[in-house]
């Protein structure tokens, strides 16, 4: 009996409200400490740093994680709340990205954490970027949402 073939590394491309939802999807539960999140003003360029539940593989049986870099171009400005910068160490976790249209073709994207954290980062347009960068490895944590 042969294994089943392993998964291959994700790498995503949003330039829509779409497409962000397909990255949102990958990224829902990603996990990572504040200070693996990088704004650079001067390259408008946002970096975050995740260790990403792998969805597609995961079933009942077991789960895995893998380091995955989220980069979002064309930020104006960055906006937090409930995060501490200062914090390095602390460890959030991503449950949501999402686009609030503004002036097109630009908006806020929306980066909501668990416990009320939100970074709002305002975009010329959308340009998301997410590719898994590590190999995976098992984890006994499988985070379960309740159906509403």
């Amino acid at each position: 009996m042969s294994a089943a073939p392993e998964a291959k590394p994700l790498r995503l491309l949003a330039e829509d409200a779409d497409d962000l939802a397909v990255i949102a999807a990958a990224v829902q539960d990603a996990v990572g400490k504040i200070g693996d999140i990088r704004f650079e003003a001067s390259a408008r360029r946002l970096t975050l740093g995740l260790n990403r539940l792998r969805w597609e593989t995961s079933d009942k049986a077991g789960a895995e994680r893998i380091r995955t870099g989220l980069q979002l171009t064309g930020v104006l400005a960055v906006r937090s709340r409930n995060l501490r910068r200062e914090a390095k160490a602390a460890v959030v976790s991503l449950m949501d990205l999402s686009f609030e249209p503004g002036e097109a073709p630009g908006g806020v994207v929306v980066l909501t954490f668990s416990g009320g954290g939100e970074l709002r980062v305002e975009v010329e347009c959308i340009d998301v970027a997410m590719a898994d960068v590590s190999a995976p490895w098992p984890t006994p944590r499988r985070p379960s949402h309740e159906e509403g």
